[in-house]
């Protein structure tokens, strides 16, 4: 059996990324700490901390970590269940769940904003490509995400929530100077090109069902939602825009849009946490109906 005080401080460790910083949350001495995490590890007989700056799970502790966050969700839900209504509300819930830029730009927030207060929650929200943003779940991180990912993590389930519509948008004179010719694959080639960071293909995702090959321009990134938009709204260069977001440029002659009704459609899912929990219930409910009204 896995004890859960062990259980707790792992968690503790890899979130607050340091052994002192654990010990600092959880009131107690930077030894005590390192005396679980041993004894974790010899329990499980397997490395389960990488020591390093930040302290990260080994492939054998990320499970554990996922396991670590549910003992702490469900015995949080019990122990509101048993408690007598006279001693009042539960204690703040952390809530750790992520998502990807263009989601927490238009909808994601009011989802959360939804949830009802009495719930008592903290989230913790973490921002990565919809490529990528499935990794969180799987290592332990995040409890949900929404994701591009349409198999289930183990120990997941998964439900699309639909698509989210983007647009080719270009400030006018910008694409009056680069793209004179439409897009064409020089143009689209030659021409300076958003994205978020590295991580982010949504463009050349784009560019490749305009030229059925892979391109190489000129990149300028800015990774924030706001931050990329005027970069694109100011002739930085062109980037995939969300269809309600261009709208007001595309209507005032501002920007144009470059695909000249060609868009990309991104499919987007739900994962979360197979466990039966009403905060995971509630959070997703709220996640359902936010997404429902933003996404095709």
């Amino acid at each position: 059996m896995l004890d859960s005080t062990q259980l707790r401080t792992f968690a503790a460790v890899l979130r607050e990324g340091s052994f002192e910083a654990a010990a600092q949350s959880l009131h107690v001495t930077p030894s005590a700490v390192s005396q679980r995490i041993k004894a974790l590890e010899q329990a499980v007989g397997q490395v389960l901390v990488r020591r390093s700056k930040p302290c990260r799970a080994t492939d054998a502790g990320r499970p554990l970590l996922r396991l670590a966050g549910q003992v702490a969700l469900l015995e949080r839900e019990a122990l509101h269940a048993a408690r007598p209504p006279t001693v009042g509300g539960p204690a703040p819930t952390r809530v750790t769940v992520v998502a990807n830029g263009d989601s927490l730009g238009t909808w994601f927030v009011g989802a959360l904003a939804r949830l009802p207060t009495e719930l008592a929650l903290l989230f913790d929200v973490r921002r990565d490509d919809e490529d990528h943003t499935a990794e969180l779940i799987r290592d332990g991180t995040a409890m949900a995400a929404v994701t591009a990912q349409r198999e289930a993590v183990q120990g997941c389930r998964v439900e699309r929530l639909g698509a989210m519509r983007y647009v080719a948008l270009a400030e006018t004179g910008f694409a009056a100077r680069h793209f004179p010719d439409g897009l064409t694959e020089a143009a689209l080639a030659s021409a300076p090109m958003m994205a978020f960071d590295r991580k982010d293909q949504l463009q050349h995702t784009f560019a490749r069902t305009v030229t059925r090959r892979r391109i190489d321009p000129p990149i300028h990134y800015v990774p924030s939602f706001d931050g990329f938009n005027e970069a694109v709204r100011l002739g930085l260069g062109w980037g995939l825009v969300p269809e309600r977001f261009a709208q007001a440029d595309l209507a005032s002659g501002h920007c144009v849009d470059l695909g000249a009704g060609r868009h990309l459609d991104r499919p987007l899912y739900w994962q979360h946490w197979r466990v039966e929990s009403t905060i995971l219930d509630a959070l997703t409910a709220a996640v359902r109906t936010a997404a429902g009204a933003e996404l095709r």
